[in-house]
This record gives structure tokens, sequence and C-alpha cells, in this order.
């Protein structure tokens, strides 16, 4: 794929950044460049390379699902700005 000065035009309009039109060029060589490298990325064989989720293999730990009252909630209060009733209170933000 080759994205040309008028590609880039439109990306930009797509987009909402203006792009004067001395700038086009420069732009679509350097997609044009991202691109290359893209499909330089996908001639790579990954068919034998397994799936991951991250980058090391982990495993969570587990622990047991308890309910709890979530401690003190004095505690947890004690620097709210407002409560009422064991909650914290905000000012209202929708009219």
């Amino acid at each position: 794929m080759s994205v040309d000065p008028e590609t880039v035009k439109r990306i930009a309009r797509l987009a909402r950044i203006r792009v004067d039109q001395d700038e086009l060029a420069g732009f679509a060589a350097e997609l044009n460049g991202i691109l290359g490298f893209i499909e330089q990325l996908a001639s790579v064989p990954v068919d034998q390379v397994p799936a991951m989720t991250s980058g090391v293999d982990l495993a969570l730990p587990w622990r047991a699902d308890q309910v709890t009252d979530g401690g003190n909630p004095e505690i947890v209060l004690a620097n709210a700005p407002g409560r009422m009733e064991g909650f914290y209170t905000v000012p209202k933000v929708v009219e």
C-alpha cells in the first residue's frame, strides 16, 4: 500500500489536523516508511509461537473470596470532605 499526498490530506482532514500543502509530501513519505515496516513485521513467521497475554509467564495468585464490612468506616471517612450516615457526600455535578 502506498500513501500519496492526497491521502495524507484526507487523513489530516478526518483527524482534524491542519497540515500545510508543502508538508504533505513529507508526511506521505513518513507514512509509507511506517507501512513498509508493518509489511516487514507481517512477513515474520509466527505460526509456531504460542499466544501470550503478557510478556512474562505469570500465574495470578488466588485468594479466598470473603465478604467483609470493609474495615472501620470511621477510619475510612476520617478525611472525607463531607459525610452523612456513613457515606461520602459530594457536590451535585449534574443539574
